[in-house]
């Protein structure tokens, strides 16, 4: 219930709500004999709570119809259920089952595989693909939430703390990455190539998005030893 409380806010604000929600309704089966009404006071902090309130219910009659009022352990059964999307079933395998199918991708994870040169597509979907070429199977979990960590704390979009990375030695960003991974100005003229409000990759990214090739076995080494350093030292 956290990873879709957790869409279009913040993990301090979705805390904020769980301890009375999960009080009130502590496991499926409850939460899946309540409308929606019902649900709403308890998530109203925060945004879309309407919404939300309405994916939780409908979440949790489906895990106590199809799946016994259980978490199944797939990604397949896991996007069937309401409100419930790739990047929602990877958290929540790598969380609870700790076997995730792919990497997580959020913005975070977006920006910084941008800036460290992991990837230079700019669909989700197509970053993950890019990532778990470059990871080892057994750091797809580890290395979502390092990565999360680091670009909450010190890669931010604006203004990143390069003199304060501990991995700016082998990033090639370093020093020259705040325009790198983040979205493109507004523009008032006509949308364009240039204007649509997706992230833009650096330098060639265009081109290599194009073609689609495969990371070379040499930056997928580099990547797997950045995300130990980095969550070393996290």
């Amino acid at each position: 219930m956290s990873v879709v409380l957790s869409a279009q806010t913040t993990d301090v604000a979705v805390n904020k709500v769980t301890p009375k929600l999960f009080a009130r309704f502590p496991d499926a089966r409850a939460l899946a004999t309540a409308a929606p009404g019902e649900v709403e006071p308890y998530v109203s902090t925060l945004g879309f709570f309407r919404t939300k309130a309405k994916s939780l219910v409908a979440l949790a009659k489906a895990l106590v119809r199809d799946h016994g009022g259980e978490v199944p352990g797939t990604l397949d059964a896991l996007v069937k259920l309401p409100g419930v999307g790739r990047k929602t079933a990877n958290v929540v395998l790598g969380v609870v089952w700790n076997a995730p199918e792919g990497v997580v991708v959020d913005t975070h994870v977006m920006r910084l595989s941008q800036r460290l040169g992991w990837s230079k597509r700019t669909e989700p979907e197509k970053i993950e693909k890019d990532l778990c070429l470059i990871l080892p199977r057994t750091e797809w979990n580890a290395a979502s939430h390092v990565l999360i960590f680091h670009g909450r704390r010190c890669c931010h979009a604006r203004k990143p703390a390069c003199t304060d990375c501990s991995v700016s030695d082998v990033c090639p960003s370093a020093f020259d990455a705040e325009r790198i991974g983040r979205k493109a100005p507004r523009s008032r003229r006509a949308s364009g190539p240039a204007t649509d409000g997706k992230l833009r990759p650096s330098g060639d990214g265009a081109a290599a998005s194009a073609t689609g090739r495969n990371p070379p076995r040499s930056r997928a080494a580099s990547g797997a030893r950045t995300a130990t350093r980095l969550r070393e030292t996290r």
